[in-house]
């Protein structure tokens, strides 16, 4: 496996994220060993912040600093792939088991978190969802936010096809423009600055080139059976599950009544619904959001 690191100096300067890598290293599954990047701030119980894709921690920096304020531990990394984690550079060396087992490496094996609430928000909630149900022994509670857990059963929406084709197909994979095109507020150029500084060049992209060809979009894709058993256990989830979606996400946005309907740990929560947010709510809503999960930790204690 070839691994490529982004230098250093690349995230320098970054707007309203002060905060201190932290890296470990986890098995990469070929025999070799990855270093994957975190944030670990705070004090109190665990806030588990996993992001999805193009993006990497940086996109919590608002939640982190709420979550922080409010008396709770924050670890946030950067999925294997993204931020300042290592990038396997080839397209074929990630798959959506990988990411799971490269993700609970570092918070278990490494981290060792216990009682966690989990935060999970598009590929952070397919794989965070995953976590949790095979480890449920860990979990405190689970706030689901614009994600879903997709088996193929069902058509996924058109928008994101088309997303994943062009992901597949474009010669450049324009990252900045991809979170802003899931916003509803205009980025700066500082802040879309941030987002493409983990990807000095296109080779450092397999991972985000990956990821929306690893969703089980098909009823055959290999991790379908996998996700339906997760569903099985979701269906008999009994501890606290808040549903926090924007309301102008057209990607997941059809999950957010299905969470709140089918699992036994959402019923008799009020689930936020945070206006004018888009798929990526933390840019749209943050502050908000990171109330809205201090006082489901607080309340559910």
């Amino acid at each position: 496996m070839h691994i490529l690191r982004t230098p250093g100096e690349r995230f320098e300067g970054l707007p309203d994220f002060p905060y201190e890598p932290r890296y470990a290293d986890v098995p990469d599954g070929d025999g070799g060993m990855l270093r994957m990047a975190y944030v670990d701030e705070g004090a109190g119980p665990v806030v588990l912040l996993l992001h999805g894709e193009p993006s990497w921690s940086f996109l919590y920096r608002h939640v982190l600093r709420v979550l922080v304020d409010a008396g709770l531990r924050v670890v946030a990394p950067d999925l294997v792939g993204f931020g300042r984690s290592d990038k396997p550079a080839a397209i074929t060396d990630h798959s959506y088991a990988r990411h799971i087992e490269w993700t609970r490496s570092l918070v278990f094996d490494v981290l060792d978190l216990r009682d966690v609430t989990l935060v999970g928000q598009d590929w952070g909630g397919l794989i965070g969802l995953r976590l949790a149900v095979e480890n449920p022994d860990r979990f405190a509670r689970i706030v689901a936010a614009n994600t879903g857990l997709p088996t193929g059963d069902f058509p996924m929406p058109e928008i994101w096809l088309r997303f994943r084709e062009s992901v597949r197909t474009a010669p450049t994979f324009d990252i900045a423009r991809g979170i802003q095109s899931g916003c509803q507020t205009a980025l700066t150029d500082e802040v879309k600055a941030a987002y493409d500084a983990p990807f000095p060049d296109e080779s450092y992209k397999a991972g985000p080139r990956a990821m929306p060809g690893l969703v089980p979009a098909e009823p055959d894709d290999p991790e379908a059976p996998a996700n339906r058993l997760a569903w099985d256990v979701l269906n008999q989830w009994a501890k606290p599950f808040l549903v926090a979606f924007g309301d102008k996400d057209p990607i997941t946005g059809a999950m957010a009544p299905i969470f709140a309907q089918m699992i036994p740990g959402a019923q008799g929560l009020t689930h936020p619904t945070l206006e004018g947010a888009g798929h990526f709510l933390q840019e749209d809503a943050g502050e908000r959001l990171g109330q809205e999960i201090a006082s489901f930790v607080r309340e559910t204690a």
